[in-house]
């Protein structure tokens, strides 16, 4: 019981950490460049995630296991930062939040994929109506507004959907700090040089928000968070705990509107509402029979 507590609580913890990133990345996106801002954010974290290792002194990775880390890497440290930068120079970040609903629904997916999973016929059901409401969403206040910014979020969801699922797999071997450690430290080759390249000519003008905004998602949100929600998988299962990622859109509107003085209309929120409502239901019926999956 003790063990299962301990998960949902590091869970919970995870969820909150990573509720405070769309607002963080608006506020470092309104000083530097979206590149940047992704490339440097990874390479911090990475250098203390292999900071990490070598203290702890962790074995390294089995051969088999680099292609998951770097599915790993691709998603959640590359993908998801970066087009959420990008996607937030066009709407706000309590307009992005509202697709961060569909992003348990995005991880149950790949979950199915990669799993061989057979959910209930209901499960495609929630999956279609949560999609619709998104999609209504996006053609009455985003399409005529922006296109492009939710075209961004809705790639964002997806392949961090798929980062996700390949972590909570991993941790169950690996740990959860470790996978998102290695995952950062095999970006590290690439993140590095990018942070040099992309660098501003002059820190002067940027301002503090955007500085604290980019210290916030490097620390935080692309390794802190890790740790506490990889660890609420493995101790109080990927079923259960995924389920909190249902909370981080209002916790997510609730920063925005404190933090950034955003408008949160109605209509988002009910938006907010009907999607997790729908990936709760989709949730609810993912597990169905599992097949056999090829080795």
């Amino acid at each position: 019981m003790k063990k299962t507590t301990d998960g949902w609580l590091s869970g919970l913890l995870g969820v909150l950490i990573f509720s405070g990133s769309l607002p963080a990345t608006r506020l470092a996106v309104q000083g530097l460049d979206p590149i940047f801002v992704t490339c440097v954010r990874a390479t911090i974290a990475g250098g203390l995630g292999l900071l990490l290792l070598v203290a702890y002194r962790q074995a390294r990775p089995e051969r088999g296991d680099l292609l998951p880390l770097a599915l790993v890497a691709l998603g959640v440290v590359l993908g998801f930062p970066l087009l959420t930068a990008l996607a937030l120079r066009h709407i706000t970040s309590a307009h992005a939040i509202v697709f961060i609903g569909l992003l348990p629904l995005a991880t149950a997916i790949f979950g199915v994929l990669r799993g061989g999973e057979r959910p209930h016929a209901a499960f495609w059901v929630f999956s279609a109506l949560g999609s619709g409401a998104v999609v209504a969403f996006a053609i009455r206040n985003g399409v005529h507004a922006s296109p492009i910014g939710d075209l961004l979020m809705l790639s964002a969801i997806v392949v961090c959907g798929l980062g996700y699922a390949e972590g909570a797999r991993l941790s169950r071997r690996l740990g959860g700090w470790q996978v998102i450690s290695w995952a950062l430290v095999l970006s590290l080759p690439i993140m590095l040089p990018l942070s040099w390249w992309t660098r501003p000519a002059t820190f002067e003008g940027v301002g503090y928000a955007p500085l604290w905004g980019l210290a916030y998602v490097s620390l935080f949100s692309m390794l802190i968070g890790f740790m506490f929600w990889y660890r609420g998988l493995a101790l109080g299962g990927i079923a259960g705990v995924g389920q909190l990622q249902l909370l981080q859109p209002f916790f997510g509107l609730v920063l925005a509107a404190a933090l950034l003085h955003e408008q949160v209309p109605p209509a988002m929120i009910a938006v907010a509402v009907a999607v997790v409502l729908c990936v709760a239901g989709a949730k609810h019926f993912s597990r169905g029979s599992v097949a056999p999956r090829a080795s």
